[in-house]
């Protein structure tokens, strides 16, 4: 079992920054691919980024390029989500999920957070 929690959403001006992290519970987290996903109001819930269980290996969606950096850091069971020159179209609930590896990212996660709230202003 992983227990997954995100902290670091808030309000910003469009053009700001943001940097989400999640803390991981549980063994064997540098056996996890990590990813975030987000859900904007009225909309279904999004991939953005991820990242494999030993980091070799980014994914992120055209959306986010250029913008968004996910890393992690196994000593510590978190992983983070960089935001920068955030966008009002950026505004979502953004969830922390982990997938059971070792492999590389693919299908739906296996356990999620309780997601944050990150507001880009116009």
């Amino acid at each position: 079992q992983v227990q997954l929690v995100e902290s670091g959403g808030g309000l910003v001006q469009a053009g700001g920054s943001l940097r989400l992290s999640c803390a991981a519970s549980g063994r064997a987290f540098s056996l996890f691919n990590m990813g975030w996903f987000r859900q904007a109001p009225g909309k279904e819930r999004e991939f953005v980024a991820a990242i494999t269980w030993s980091g070799a290996t980014t994914y992120d969606v055209d959306a986010v390029k250029g913008r968004f950096t996910i890393s992690r850091d196994n000593a510590k069971n978190t992983v983070s989500l960089q935001m920068n020159s955030l966008k009002p179209e950026d505004t979502a609930v953004y969830y922390c999920a982990a997938q059971r590896g070792p492999r590389p990212w693919s299908g739906e996660p296996d356990y999620w957070g309780q997601g944050t709230q990150v507001t880009v202003s116009s």
